[in-house]
């Protein structure tokens, strides 16, 4: 059972589109990885997590609205990267500890 037409004149046309396709298949090939190497390379040069972070408020004259752990998706567009001294400090100082990921939790910070 042969599927292959039996005359040289369509083998060759054929064979023609079979390297047409197989070309625009190799560029599509190399256009996904030079795509997924952009991507790497996007996710190798983002900066690191901070480890906690403070969130303020609409303008710099405000005081702070919050303190979160560096990953928490609940902070705020406006936050600052901060050490451990500052965000225990922050929340010596009445600054709000996150309800979401529990900074004071993880800080060891007991209200006195």
């Amino acid at each position: 059972m042969n599927d292959l037409p039996p005359d040289l004149p369509r083998l060759r046309t054929l064979e023609t589109w079979l390297s047409y396709t197989l070309a625009r298949v190799r560029q599509q090939i190399a256009a996904a990885e030079r795509q997924e190497q952009e991507r790497q390379r996007g996710i190798d040069a983002r900066p690191p997590v901070p480890d906690w972070i403070l969130e303020r408020g609409l303008n710099r004259a405000s005081p702070p609205l919050a303190i979160h752990v560096g990953d928490c998706r609940m902070a705020g567009k406006r936050w600052t990267a901060v050490d451990r001294a500052t965000a225990l400090r922050a929340l010596a100082e009445g600054v709000e500890a996150c309800g979401h990921c529990r900074p004071d939790a993880e800080l060891g910070f007991i209200d006195g």
